[in-house]
């Protein structure tokens, strides 16, 4: 059985973390950012398929070409981020199956049903940016998920000729605490959840 987390790890990873707009100037280096990938690749997901594909968008000639797809809510914010990771799922993650899940021919499972591949490949690479996230927090940054951009101009400058496709974006960095909101709620057990 797994060892439960102290409480100052939980108000790391859940209870005391929050989502950045403001950004610190202070770079987040290629080590780093490897780390994190290090980390979040060992959450788990279907049969092992792990379709997320990342780009990590540093440089400015990056975020001009992500600048026409971003809504003016998250402009300014993704621009002065040092990071912003695109979360993308492969559309023939199917591929790797037999790297990745040796036990059995996974991937007939996805090759026989486009539809079951694209919402295995969606919903995976969602878990994924969730993992993301986490690894980001353990290792000391701060994030602004969003999902307010468009899917199409996005993969058109960073994915034509491949099959990837956008999620969403994750701006990654140090969060200036000064620019936070104040704490929003959040739904109670009993409004979120049943027992059954």
């Amino acid at each position: 059985m797994s060892e439960a987390i102290t409480p100052a790890a939980l108000e790391t990873l859940f209870t005391g973390a929050r989502t950045h707009s403001g950004w610190l100037d202070m770079p987040v280096s290629d080590q780093t950012l490897r780390e994190i990938y290090d980390l979040m690749k060992w959450g788990p997901t279907s049969a092992n398929c792990s379709p997320a594909r990342i780009v990590f968008v540093r440089s400015a000639e990056g975020k001009e070409k992500l600048r026409p797809a971003l809504s003016s809510g998250n402009l300014a914010k993704t621009l002065s981020a040092p990071v912003t990771a695109i979360v993308a799922w492969d559309g023939e993650f199917y591929e790797r199956l037999p790297a990745l899940f040796p036990h059995g021919d996974a991937r007939s499972w996805f090759t026989s049903s486009p539809a079951l591949a694209e919402e295995t490949a969606f919903r995976n690479s969602a878990m994924q940016a969730a993992y993301l996230i986490f690894a980001c927090r353990a290792l000391g940054l701060d994030t602004g998920p969003m999902s307010g951009f468009d899917r199409q101009t996005v993969d058109d400058a960073f994915f034509t000729g491949t099959p990837l496709k956008s999620n969403l974006l994750i701006n990654i960095g140090y969060g200036d605490t000064r620019k936070l909101y104040e704490r929003l709620p959040r739904l109670t057990f009993e409004d979120a959840c049943g027992l059954a």
